[in-house]
């Protein structure tokens, strides 16, 4: 294994938090996170980007950036995103992932 090297191309996590209670802040998953992380696993498996050296979807607790919510970071490159539905999620993939574009209207 060569260590100079990230396992993943792009490692992606979701913030998936949910927090209780009127007064707390907003959190992720009341805004459909955690579809939005399945969306994402789904259609990285249907692109075959999945697996070592490729793409990891993965789901996170709190990120701690609830006010920008709902977030989403790739490392290794350490990009923050937020995003309103799947068609984002989407040209977040299409763009970042495939092309290796930040996609500059959902960086945080």
């Amino acid at each position: 294994m060569n260590d100079d090297k990230p396992f993943y191309k792009h490692h992606v996590f979701f913030c998936l938090n949910e927090r209780e209670g009127k007064d707390c802040r907003p959190s992720c998953a009341k805004s459909g996170a955690e579809s939005a992380q399945k969306h994402a696993k789904q259609r990285i498996k249907e692109l075959g980007l999945n697996g070592p050296g490729q793409v990891r979807i993965n789901k996170a607790g709190c990120l701690d950036r609830c006010e920008e919510g709902p977030v989403v970071v790739i490392y290794p490159q350490g990009t923050w995103y937020t995003y309103v539905d799947n068609s984002d999620i989407d040209d977040i993939i299409d763009r970042h992932l495939v092309k290796g574009e930040v996609v500059e209207r959902l960086k945080i």
